[in-house]
């Protein structure tokens, strides 16, 4: 008779104990918990992991640095540990889960390793909300580490200026990305309610994540939580929205608005924006704060730059060491990012799937290469642009884009048929609208419309949360290959 899966494991072993030396991972391939197990490593513990998708690059990054990998769940993969970090994307019936309570061992999620490890003594700034956390946590852990503060970080995206998303240094300062996503089968509140922080910076607030959150409310409860769990002497770097003002209202700690519109306290102009960077300047309750140059495109960017300045300010941190720190960031992987550029012709790598970051992210593009023809290339495949819930917010998304390549959600199955999100609904949407749009059934039929259409002087904007089938490195191949045949032919007449 198969045994029952247990609801919920003893919290009284839910805990990190005192001389842990050997660290067990459940699903160690994610970015989030590969980071982790690098950090435990870096540590000195004695690190392993299990998963059942260990492929590279992440699988080489742990091979590479120590890290035992183990392939599949299986009870015996638990070893000596003692202590288990189990990630969310366990199931409680996980055969590694299972064995883990029966043998009574210790076990904490991601963010309770994160906070426990790495959190204790240290001053926590964490960045929470539904748009810009990866980005505007890695200026943080850039301006820090430019301010020569050695801070340690853990972040949902690859820095450039670092070549990794996770460090562990001896400075005082903790950048973590707080994300409220559920943290595990045994605790479904969102990972964020574990951090202490001294510093919160709240980007935005708008319903997403469909696949746990009812409603927008349902996510706004999560974060008046955060911000209610809040000890006096934190302060918030609040964005700007009516969610976010509403979830902080009752904060209590200190409070600071920024933003590019209104009255907030900390107020940014935008002086120039086209390539190669946006220049603003910074008011702080009226006065002239200073003036930044930051090279990327965007209002958004611009206001995740503030809320940096304004954390900064906070901490204690010179203001020109942050404007020297800013300007020589240099963005994260994935987020507008370049992967190259073939006879005129930009290929460009984005991590935008919300509708409103899909629209920031094209209006920020558009207003840097004002010139360029702005073909977006978007792939729904998050938990949320799969569902119909945003169908109509995708229509007038794409306002900024010239033409429109939209691939069909690459797992339907995995949504109720009634609540699917349709490509073909949008194609018609935008095409009504005078938009140049398609829809393709893969990455392979867009490579192949875009051999036969893209032109000199075209930016191809690349938006999808996942590897979208190589297209990135697919386009730039048959650019490439468009290009060398046509100078044969030239060379031939």
């Amino acid at each position: 008779m198969q045994k029952t899966p247990p609801h919920h494991l003893k919290s009284s072993l839910n805990t990190i104990p005192e001389g842990v030396k050997r660290v067990h991972l459940i699903a160690v391939c994610g970015t989030g918990m590969g980071a982790l197990a690098l950090m435990l490593k870096e540590m000195g513990l004695e690190v392993t992991g299990s998963d059942d998708g260990i492929y590279p690059p992440m699988s080489d990054l742990l091979a590479q640095n120590g890290i035992t990998l183990l392939q599949g769940y299986k009870a015996e993969h638990l070893g000596d540990a003692d202590l288990v970090v189990v990630g969310n994307a366990i199931r409680k019936d996980n055969p590694e889960a299972l064995a883990l309570g029966e043998r009574g061992l210790p076990y904490c999620s991601f963010p309770e390793a994160v906070a426990g490890f790495f959190g204790r003594g240290k001053r926590t700034v964490v960045v929470a909300g539904t748009h810009g956390k990866t980005t505007t946590s890695s200026m943080m852990a850039w301006v820090l580490e430019h301010a020569g503060k050695d801070p340690s970080f853990m972040i949902g995206g690859v820095l450039q200026n670092f070549s990794r998303n996770c460090k562990v240094g001896n400075g005082e300062f903790l950048v973590v990305e707080g994300d409220e996503y559920d943290t595990a089968f045994f605790d479904k509140g969102p990972k964020f309610l574990h951090y202490d922080p001294e510093v919160t910076i709240l980007t935005s607030v708008e319903f997403d994540h469909a696949d746990i959150y009812e409603d927008l409310a349902d996510v706004m409860g999560s974060f008046r939580k955060f911000m209610g769990r809040h000890r006096p002497g934190a302060a918030v770097v609040a964005g700007p929205g009516a969610n976010v003002a509403e979830v902080t209202a009752d904060a209590p700690c200190e409070v600071f608005s920024y933003g590019l519109n209104g009255e907030p306290l900390w107020r940014s102009e935008v002086l120039t924006a086209t390539a190669p960077a946006t220049c603003f300047r910074v008011f702080y309750n009226g006065d002239l704060y200073g003036e930044y140059t930051l090279p990327m495109p965007g209002g958004h960017n611009v206001e995740n730059a503030v809320a940096v300045i304004a954390a900064c300010h906070r901490l204690g941190l010179d203001r020109r060491e942050v404007a020297d720190a800013l300007a020589s960031f240099k963005g994260v992987r994935r987020r507008q990012e370049i992967r190259g550029d073939v006879g005129g012709i930009l290929v460009m790598d984005d991590f935008a799937h919300h509708p409103t970051a899909v629209a920031s992210t094209l209006g920020a593009v558009r207003s840097f290469y004002p010139d360029r023809r702005l073909v977006a290339i978007f792939e729904p495949r998050t938990n949320s642009s799969m569902r119909n819930v945003f169908q109509d917010a995708y229509a007038k998304a794409f306002d900024a884009a010239d033409l429109v390549c939209v691939r069909t959600p690459p797992h339907p199955e995995k949504v109720p048929h009634g609540e699917r999100f349709s490509s073909d609904t949008l194609v018609s949407a935008l095409s009504a609208s005078g938009k140049d749009a398609h829809r393709f059934p893969d990455a392979g039929a867009i490579v192949d419309f875009c051999r036969a259409n893209a032109r000199q002087g075209d930016l191809l904007m690349v938006m999808s949360n996942g590897g979208f089938e190589g297209i990135h490195g697919r386009l730039l191949s048959m650019l490439e290959a468009r290009q060398a045949e046509g100078e044969k032919a030239g060379g031939d007449a």
